[in-house]
């Protein structure tokens, strides 16, 4: 928040806003005294410094609002005091004051960062009114990162970003539930960032000191899936040479993360479902109850209403975990978050080097269907950057995927094309992107497209397209 400005004086002059604190650099005693005076009537809280070391503690410790710094002073002088002032705020105005003023000394100065430059001798009030100046810039500047930290937080939910109705919709859902316990259902497909939800749930919730958990019911075989989530005793199946606590007892006091839970297999989902209506388990091979305290976010990327109708899910598992439904919407349904959301990438991966997008590359970005959503996108922007090498700009060819048939499908061309080219290209990216929503799975790309399974190995070898099957 800025300060609010001071009335005029009896005289009709406007002081400064209250509380801006103005560091005087100054080792001429009657020049220090007579200015410090006129500052302090404009209404300054003014900071006195004799030298260029006293003037660097007063930077360090009470961080002042504008700098007035006469070149020479004892020490390493002016100049260093003007080089840690824009080192530690580069939004701090400085004004320095020479009885030497040449050329040389002018530039000098504006160039490491001083907003203007007095020469001696001076009249104060012309010195109070710069001054006065100054502040006005530093208030806004003040106001301006307010409104920029208001913004943020609108367009912002953990680390996430976005500003499409979609995205702010999902932010609001997520500050709403996060502080109650509620099951929460993630939908989304593959790359939209559903565990980002689920972490963005738990540190805004009650429980965000205790433990986050995350488990991909995907990655492990139905044994190891049980075992993980339950724990086992020592000598419960092969291999069990000691006692392993499972996810459920590890996330306890805090949330449970449940990722694809569309692929659990039915005789985990039945222990899942007792899990959630009792609140507690046994390990596997023992027979002690464990009772837990947590929350449950999971997370589905097949539409389980359909998983439901098919037999492949139970019914009563998605009553219990559809408690609060997230829909995370793909990227391509994101108008206009792409750009905003590359900018974000950059300033994650891009370290100390400032990138920049010309008007081109943002336009692509929008263009392009991004069928990997975030995930593809943040990997775009790390391949981006290793390709630009010392280039400053980003463009379009180091951003966008190399293979040609997808430029062919996104890029605008003067050429016509033959038509089996053109619905090849097509073909290849429908197939790409049906791929990518099922998650690999060859045999749910297949129902998806409609197609038989035989029909769909032969188009992807004909396309050279790889993917890692369900098994």
């Amino acid at each position: 928040m800025t300060s609010p400005a001071s009335p005029p004086d009896s005289k009709g002059t406007q002081l400064a806003p209250k509380g801006l604190k103005v560091l005087l650099a100054e080792d001429e005693p009657l020049i220090a005294e007579t200015l410090g005076d006129s500052l302090e009537e404009a209404g300054f809280q003014v900071l006195k410094a004799v030298d260029t070391d006293s003037a660097l503690a007063i930077l360090r410790d009470q961080d002042p609002d504008v700098v007035l710094t006469d070149i020479r002073m004892p020490g390493a002088g002016g100049m260093e005091i003007l080089r840690a002032s824009v080192e530690s705020d580069k939004l701090r105005p400085v004004i320095v004051i020479t009885g030497f003023a040449t050329v040389d000394n002018a530039v000098e100065a504006m160039r490491l960062g001083a907003i203007n430059y007095i020469q001696k001798p001076f009249s104060n009030d012309s010195v109070v009114q710069m001054v006065r100046g100054s502040s006005r810039v530093r208030a806004l500047e003040a106001e301006n990162k307010s409104l920029r930290e208001q913004l943020r937080v609108q367009t912002s939910c953990g680390s996430m970003v976005g500003a499409s109705t979609a995205m702010t919709t999902v932010f609001d859902r997520i500050r709403t539930v996060a502080v109650t316990d509620a099951t929460i259902l993630i939908e989304g497909e593959s790359g939209t960032g559903k565990e980002r939800v689920a972490l963005a749930l738990h540190e805004a919730s009650a429980r965000s000191q205790g433990p986050f958990i995350a488990i991909s019911c995907a990655a492990l075989p139905e044994s190891l899936l049980e075992a993980e989530l339950f724990g086992h005793e020592r000598g419960a199946f092969t291999d069990a040479h000691k006692e392993k606590r499972g996810r459920f007892e590890l996330a306890s006091g805090g949330t449970l993360f449940l990722d694809d839970i569309d692929d659990m297999p039915m005789p985990v989902q039945v222990k899942l479902l007792r899990v959630l209506q009792e609140r507690n388990f046994e390990r596997l091979g023992g027979e002690t109850t464990v009772d837990i305290d947590i929350r449950v976010i999971a997370a589905t990327k097949a539409p389980l209403r359909q998983l439901v109708r098919d037999g492949k899910f139970r019914e009563d598992l998605f009553y219990r975990i559809h408690v609060v439904p997230v829909d995370l919407p793909p990227l391509r349904d994101r108008g206009g978050d792409v750009s905003l959301l590359a900018r974000h990438l950059v300033e994650k991966h891009g370290g100390d080097r400032e990138y920049t997008f010309s008007e081109a590359t943002q336009a692509a970005l929008e263009k392009y269907p991004w069928p990997g959503n975030v995930r593809e996108l943040e990997n775009a922007v790390q391949r981006a950057i290793a390709l630009a090498g010392k280039a400053k700009e980003l463009k379009r060819e180091h951003l966008l995927p190399l293979d040609s048939r997808w430029r062919g499908a996104t890029e605008p061309s003067d050429e016509v094309r033959p038509l089996r080219e053109v619905i090849k290209a097509a073909e290849a990216l429908h197939l790409e992107r049906a791929l990518e929503s099922t998650g690999g799975h060859r045999t749910q790309t297949a129902e998806l497209l409609g197609i038989s399974r035989k029909v769909l190995w032969e188009k992807l070898r004909e396309h050279g397209i790889t993917s890692e099957d369900e098994g």
